[in-house]
């Protein structure tokens, strides 16, 4: 039941115990009193305007109040660490089109607490959140965790992707917050809400010019907060020219999904990618042709004519989720669409590739997606992610499979071939790694977390330094934690205790398993992948 919980988590589903996105909050600007006093006091500083002026510096640092684009915001200190939550980095007024730069305000905007999400759809074979409460398709808004700000400091920004498929989820939740990991790592840690589900991929490009871009406003958002990150983030102490996306599950990816456009070119250097793909979600991403088959049947769900399309503006939130998901459902099967989790058939919200902000999906026939050519990837996946919460064929424990279960997981007596992840995630992933490092570009890094019941999601808690249970646990959060860092600032994974990681290639298969003793192997599982799914190409 554990694995099921923080699977489900992974994938920010409330429904099966994640967080609630009712508990967001809205964030108002407001400017203290306090904050007041201090600029009043700083203009009377010595008697040139240069005096002046460091004073004021000095203050701002002291408070936490950072000048952005569109004015002062103010976080606050936790241990030591600055955090900004609910920023905005740009601003939706209406649904279905691209968002805009967000709205100037004056005096001081206090960013002490979690701003709107977007609303909440559903991934099929898991289901998902109904509770619309604190959500808004003006839901453009980032958080922040930085240990210096106003300083000059050039520190690894690391820009994480929620999972949720591209439906649901948020970055306010707790297991994102990057305080720990921006201290352990002197790094500033930012995490990213955008639209979801219909608000972020309906594809109404059809109905008009005004929603040309409708399909993939949701990764445009995205595009808007990297945007945004090169133009405020040195303030924070950042260094713009030193942006990694990194993202589990859905988040995942959406890294994938920018490393495909060209729009998101020279925004970001490296991307990581954690669970991040299944056959139809990852590797490839949405048809025009799907996606405007979608849309018919949503209008005709909603009974709205294309003369009269403005409608879709004013329907309320949960009568276009339901209309949406009663859509997907239907489409998929029309089409015969293979769902991206569990059996049967079933069309997901994912970006479009609509030939111009995704001009491909992200693996293509002999290679990998061009904007990504010049883009050094970590990817990997949990040794048993969703095995056991979908209903399978039993695997026929034979002497040759387990022997190759053996052979490949030495130190790990008690696993079956029933609990390894094939075609739902460890397969599709290395289809993206193979033909990404068949591209001849910049490098990409193989790992495997194998640790202890290694569910969807199990490797969280150690990438963001949140381990607080055993010696065990908390030594290997410092690893994975300092791994992921190591990547962030050099484009080379490691940490102390660690063997050197080699890039992965198809003919080396460099893959190194993240655990209590992490080793680095060459293919070790591929005789065990090839028994379990004889058929599958990559």
């Amino acid at each position: 039941m554990a694995a099921v919980l923080a699977g489900c988590m992974a994938l920010g589903l409330t429904a099966c115990g994640g967080p609630d996105a009712g508990a967001q909050q809205e964030t108002a600007p407001a400017q203290t009193e306090a904050a007041g006093e201090t600029f009043e006091e700083t203009e009377n500083f010595g008697e040139s305007s240069e005096e002046t002026e460091a004073a004021k510096q000095q203050a701002e640092t002291e408070d936490g109040v950072v000048k952005t684009t569109a004015g002062l915001v103010q976080g606050t200190n936790e241990n030591g660490i600055y955090r900004y939550l609910g920023v905005p980095y740009a601003e939706a007024k209406e649904r279905f089109v691209p968002a805009q730069e967000a709205t100037a305000w004056e005096g001081i905007r206090m960013a002490d607490s979690y701003g709107p999400i977007s609303p909440q759809g559903s991934i099929s074979g898991v289901g998902g959140d109904d509770n619309q409460d604190g959500t808004d398709n003006n839901s453009q808004n980032l958080n922040i965790w930085t240990p210096g700000v106003n300083d000059g400091k050039k520190r690894p920004v690391m820009v994480w992707l929620h999972g949720g498929g591209f439906s649901t989820g948020s970055a306010n939740e707790e297991g994102y917050d990057g305080e720990a990991l921006s201290r352990s790592g002197d790094a500033v840690v930012v995490s990213v809400n955008h639209r979801l589900n219909v608000f972020g991929f309906l594809d109404l490009s059809a109905y008009g010019e005004k929603y040309k871009d409708s399909a993939n406003v949701g990764i445009m958002d995205i595009v808007g907060s990297l945007e945004w990150i090169q133009d405020n983030i040195e303030a924070f102490g950042g260094d713009p020219d030193n942006v990694t996306v990194f993202g589990q599950s859905g988040g995942g990816a959406k890294v994938l999904a920018l490393m495909t456009s060209p729009y998101a070119k020279g925004l970001f250097d490296k991307g990581i990618v954690q669970s991040g793909a299944t056959e139809t979600m990852g590797v490839i991403f949405n048809s025009k042709e799907s996606s405007a088959r979608l849309t018919q049947h949503i209008l005709e769900n909603l009974g709205i004519t294309e003369d009269r399309i403005e409608d879709i503006q004013k329907v309320p939130v949960e009568q276009l989720e339901e209309a949406s998901a009663e859509a997907l459902l239907e489409t998929g099967e029309e089409l015969k669409l293979p769902a991206a989790l569990g059996g049967g058939y079933s069309m997901d919200w994912e970006p479009v590739v609509d030939g111009d902000f995704l001009p491909t999906d992200p693996v293509t026939e002999k290679s990998f997606a061009d904007a990504g050519f010049d883009i050094p990837l970590l990817i990997g996946s949990n040794l048993n992610e969703w095995s056991g919460f979908f209903e399978a064929d039993p695997v026929e424990p034979t002497k040759e499979l387990t022997d190759a279960l053996r052979e490949a997981y030495p130190n790990k007596p008690e696993l079956t071939s029933q609990q390894v992840d094939t075609t739902t995630i460890r397969l599709p992933l290395l289809k993206i790694m193979s033909h990404k490092a068949d591209q001849n570009g910049a490098p990409v890094y193989a790992y495997l977390f194998t640790y202890g019941d290694s569910y969807h999601g199990a490797e969280i808690p150690y990438v963001f330094d949140h381990a607080d249970g055993s010696e065990e646990e908390e030594a290997l959060a410092r690893q994975v934690s300092q791994a992921w860092i190591s990547f962030a600032r050099t484009g080379t994974p490691g940490a102390e205790g660690m063997p050197e990681w080699e890039p992965y290639t198809r003919e080396s298969g460099a893959t190194m398993l993240l655990d209590t003793q992490p080793e680095l192997v060459y293919h070790h599982d591929g005789k065990l992948l090839s028994l379990l799914a004889p058929d599958y190409q990559y």
